[in-house]
C-alpha cells in the first residue's frame, strides 16, 4: 500500500493535518505510528483504513481485507457480544464459526450474551477487535488497541499481530506503551507537526529459531538469562509475550 503526496484536513479552511505524506507500507510489515496526543496518528490510521478519503493525493494498492479497530469501539448498538460478531460475520461472508473462535481466544465466553452497551471499555474493545479479524485481514488497523485491555489480554495484541504479518498481511498500529515494537522488524512512524516521519526499523529481538547468543554479549552488571521451560505448543505464544514484554529472547531449544 504506498501513500503518495497525501494531505489531510477536516475543513476547506482548517489547517492541514497531514502534509506530504509518501510512505510504503510493505505485505508482512508491523509499522508502528508514534505521536503526541493531537499529532494525527489516528488521522493517519483512519485514513490507511479507509475510513477517511485525502484532500489531496492518492492511497494506492490498499487490500481489498481491511481490519479496523478504533480507539474506542462504538458500543451504543442493540445487540448483545454474540449477536453483533454475527451479525458482523454475516456482513463480510465469514463462517459463523470463526465468531466463536475469537470469542473463546479472547476470552468473551462470559460476555457473548451482554448487551454491548453494557460491556466494560476493555471488553467492547475485546469485541472491536474480534470483528476485525473474522476474515484474515490484508491490512489491519489498530489505534490504540490496549485502551481498557487487562494484562493477559494485552499479550495477545502481539501474538495476534505477529500471525496476521506472517500470513502476509501488514499492521498498523499506533502505540505509546511501548508494548508491539519488540516484535521482529518492527518499524516506526512518527508524526509531529503533521509531517510523518518514516524511520528505519527498530532493533530486532533474535529470531526464536536462531542459536543461542553467547552470554558474553550480555553484560553481567546490567541483566541476567532466565531459563524458561514452557510446552511444545506455547513456544511460539510464550516467545511473543517475553518480547512484548521488552524482554529478549536468546534462543530457543528443545
Amino acid at each position: 500500500m504506498r501513500f503518495e503526496q497525501v494531505w489531510f484536513r477536516y475543513a476547506r479552511r482548517a489547517g492541514w493535518t497531514l502534509r506530504e505524506l509518501n510512505a510504503t507500507v510493505e505485505p508482512g510489515a508491523t509499522v508502528v505510528i508514534l505521536g503526541r496526543n493531537g499529532a494525527g496518528k489516528s488521522t493517519l490510521l483512519q485514513l490507511a483504513a479507509g475510513v477517511l478519503s485525502p484532500g489531496r493525493g492518492t492511497i494506492h494498492d490498499r487490500p481489498a481485507v481491511i481490519g479496523w479497530v478504533p480507539e474506542r469501539f462504538p458500543a451504543d448498538q442493540p445487540f448483545t457480544a454474540r449477536e453483533y460478531l454475527l451479525r458482523m460475520a454475516s456482513v463480510r461472508a465469514a463462517a459463523p464459526r470463526s465468531v466463536d473462535r475469537w470469542i473463546d481466544r479472547l476470552l468473551l465466553t462470559e460476555h457473548a450474551g451482554t448487551r454491548l452497551a453494557d460491556l466494560s471499555k476493555g471488553t467492547a474493545q475485546k469485541v472491536g477487535l474480534a470483528q476485525a479479524l473474522l476474515v484474515p485481514p490484508g491490512l489491519l488497523v489498530l489505534d490504540e488497541p490496549w485502551e481498557g485491555l487487562d494484562s493477559v489480554a494485552r499479550t495477545l495484541i502481539p501474538e495476534i499481530v505477529a500471525e496476521v504479518t506472517a500470513g502476509g498481511g501488514s499492521v498498523l498500529v499506533s502505540d505509546h506503551r511501548g508494548e508491539i515494537t519488540a516484535l521482529p522488524g518492527a518499524i516506526h512512524w512518527t508524526v509531529a507537526e503533521g509531517v510523518v516521519d518514516t524511520a528505519s526499523p527498530l532493533a530486532a529481538p533474535a529470531s526464536p529459531t536462531a542459536a543461542p547468543a553467547s552470554p558474553t554479549a550480555v553484560s553481567d552488571e546490567e541483566e541476567v538469562i532466565v531459563e524458561v521451560a514452557v510446552r511444545r505448543s506455547e513456544a511460539d505464544r510464550a516467545v511473543v509475550a517475553l518480547r512484548a514484554a521488552g524482554h529478549r529472547v536468546l534462543g530457543v531449544r528443545e
